[in-house]
């Protein structure tokens, strides 16, 4: 049972690393917004954690299938709806449960399953562990109004918690950027982003063997930043971008995993980006809408068997 646990998260891992692949691809187009490609983040979030999908004679796996992918069934031929597994590894001639091609395989996922299940235990509660330990820092903070703390432990504004968030600053920040602060930080409130925070730290510990989780959960909290930038911006004057970005020089960022920081990306890079930032058209909107629907349609679907 856990050897086949492990071969279909080997499996979704591969899958996801794909999906991946395109979001960096399309990062390095400059006019994409930040907001779209934070949104095209998902297709990798859910490649990693559902082993199943719909087949779509639309998605990109048709053009892999039989080539460097196998499509296995869960329901009937001709379902309205037929639920697919994409199968990367082809170790196996039959499934549920899983019948190796030799006992030597059967064998290497028996011992790896172990060793997977215990690495991602310890990466989970080492998590656990430097949440507390982030946690702590705060705990001494002075209540300011609402859900507004101050705490000399803390090095730049952030967001603590995801049920009951709480917006920290440091004690030295000053009053004339709080405008800016708070605002950046009630984008990450209502988008939930600690949310989504530990969905991805926990996709890492689950796929801790995969170096492009890591280097994706980088790059994923770094536009998560750069988003909420933009989000900010969308109802600032001129005068206001510039406000905004001269307040990002005083604060010296560090990045705390659990933590929506207000400065969680190379300081340089946020300023670029806000003085160079111009909304979004009508038209504009609606086209990247478009390509968010189709790219997601695309790669989040298994191939017609």
């Amino acid at each position: 049972m856990l050897s086949d646990t492990f071969y279909w998260v080997l499996n979704m891992s591969i899958t996801a690393t794909l999906a991946g692949m395109v979001v960096l691809l399309m990062r390095q187009i400059r006019h994409i917004p930040r907001t779209v490609i934070y949104l095209l983040w998902l297709l990798p979030i859910v490649r990693f954690i559902m082993p199943f999908s719909l087949s779509y004679k639309y998605s990109i796996m048709n053009l892999l299938d039989g080539v460097l992918v196998k499509t296995v069934p869960l329901t009937t031929k001709g379902a309205m709806s037929e639920m697919t597994m994409t199968n990367c590894v082809r170790a196996a001639e039959r499934y549920f449960p899983n019948e190796y091609k030799s006992n030597i395989l059967q064998s290497v996922f028996s011992v790896v399953s172990v060793i997977w299940l215990v690495i991602a235990a310890i990466a989970f509660l080492a998590s656990i562990i430097f949440y507390c330990a982030a946690k702590s820092e705060i705990r001494n903070a002075k209540h300011l109004e609402g859900n507004i703390y101050i705490s000399d432990k803390l090095l730049s504004p952030a967001v603590f918690g995801i049920f009951r968030p709480k917006i920290m600053l440091p004690g030295y920040f000053k009053e004339e950027n709080m405008e800016f602060i708070l605002r950046h930080e009630e984008v990450h409130i209502k988008r939930f982003d600690n949310f989504w925070r530990v969905v991805a730290v926990v996709i890492c510990c689950l796929h801790w063997f995969n170096p492009f989780a890591w280097h994706f959960l980088c790059k994923f909290l770094e536009d998560m930043e750069l988003s909420c930038d933009e989000k900010v911006l969308r109802y600032c004057s001129e005068d206001q971008k510039i406000r905004y970005a001269e307040s990002l020089i005083e604060y010296e960022t560090r990045k705390t995993v659990f933590s929506s920081a207000f400065g969680g990306v190379k300081t340089r890079t946020r300023i670029e980006k806000i003085l160079s930032y111009r909304k979004l058209t009508v038209f504009s909107a609606s086209f990247f809408t478009v390509l968010v629907i189709a790219v997601a349609v695309v790669f989040l679907t298994n191939a017609i068997i």
